[in-house]
């Protein structure tokens, strides 16, 4: 055996591997776990705000003291109608305790675009 063959061998498979590992990262999709991960509990959190935001808006619909509440949602600066939103219940999921923030942000949304 050639110990010559041997290293350049070696030193080409350790460059095939890592060109395989670049182009791999670059364009063949390959991500890392805790990348994958982050996508993944993002795709659910869209998926469950956008499920459960038309319980909000029919909640808001469902309040008494709706037409009163619109007055005061839309007199509040934009960065405040989430939680005034939160505050009223709406956001609050059946048999849940608190209010769900990102439900509230996009309720306040389709609600503001309701109202308009």
């Amino acid at each position: 055996m050639n110990k010559e063959k041997i290293k350049t061998s070696l030193w080409g498979a350790v460059g095939g591997a890592i060109m395989a590992m670049i182009i791999g990262f670059s364009w063949g999709g390959w991500v890392l776990g805790s990348s994958a991960q982050r996508t993944a509990d993002e795709m659910v959190e869209t998926a469950l705000v956008e499920r459960l935001t038309p319980i909000c808006i029919e909640q808001f619909n469902q309040d008494p003291e709706k037409a009163m509440k619109i007055k005061v949602l839309k007199a509040k600066n934009s960065w405040e109608r989430g939680k005034y939103i939160r505050e009223q219940g709406w956001a609050t999921m059946p048999y849940e305790k608190d209010p769900d923030y990102g439900v509230a942000e996009e309720c306040t949304k389709q609600i503001m675009k309701i109202v308009q």
